[in-house]
């Protein structure tokens, strides 16, 4: 479990043959062998480390959902370690599995922030909503704004500077976990059945006759 504040902006030194090697630093301070950790909100696990990197495995199915498979030598990636109960809270709730990738599309200035406008499938925007919390590479996002085919969030210069962020272009993919919390409560409302294709079921009158 995770919070989206990034801890380090680590640098790949490998990929490939089913394994990544990340160099860092503050990250390792107190790493062990099984520690998990997020590589661009990716939760991994630790299989080797020494003083200035640690190795991780990356399965097919993690490449697929991911933007891993855009990763090269060099490429910058957020890094932080797993939650633990002493921890501050700071941003919401991360698992690290990642729901799908999206696409920056835009980039505009606005006073001190930047909004960054992202693209994605339905499948993603069901469970993004205005005001509420989203993971972007791994970082805890407020969404600014929604429409029927892609979402914006503000970025001030600080996030900027300590993720990887100020390296993205128009074009880039990027990874997404949407809150879990919006998953759990459509599959209660629906009695677990989730629909294959998504559906504007989630009205206000909806919500009402579930005592919500």
């Amino acid at each position: 479990m995770f919070t989206g504040i990034i801890e380090e902006v680590g640098q790949v030194a490998r990929l490939g043959g089913g394994s990544l090697v990340i160099n860092c630093q503050k990250v390792l301070t107190d790493v062990q062998l099984g520690d998990s950790i997020a590589v661009n909100g990716v939760c991994l696990t630790v299989t080797h480390f020494d003083r200035s990197s640690f190795t991780a495995d990356v399965m097919p199915e993690t490449v697929r959902r991911t933007s891993f498979a855009e990763l090269k030598k060099g490429s910058p990636v957020n890094l932080e370690r797993a939650l633990t109960l002493a921890s501050r809270l700071g941003g919401h709730i991360v698992s690290g599995h990642i729901d799908g990738t999206g696409e920056i599309v835009r980039f505009a200035d606005e006073g001190n922030a930047l909004l960054m406008t992202v693209s994605a499938g339905q499948e993603l925007l069901r469970y993004i909503v205005e005001k509420g919390s989203v993971a972007l590479d791994g970082i805890s996002l407020t969404v600014a704004a929604v429409s029927d085919h892609d979402f914006t969030v503000s970025l001030i210069p600080h996030t900027r500077d300590v993720t990887n962020l100020g390296s993205k272009k128009m074009g880039s993919p990027i990874n997404i976990e949407t809150d879990v919390l919006g998953k759990y409560v459509e599959k209660m409302l629906t009695g677990g059945q989730i629909a294959r294709k998504p559906q504007n079921t989630m009205t206000l009158d909806f919500l009402r006759e579930n005592g919500f």
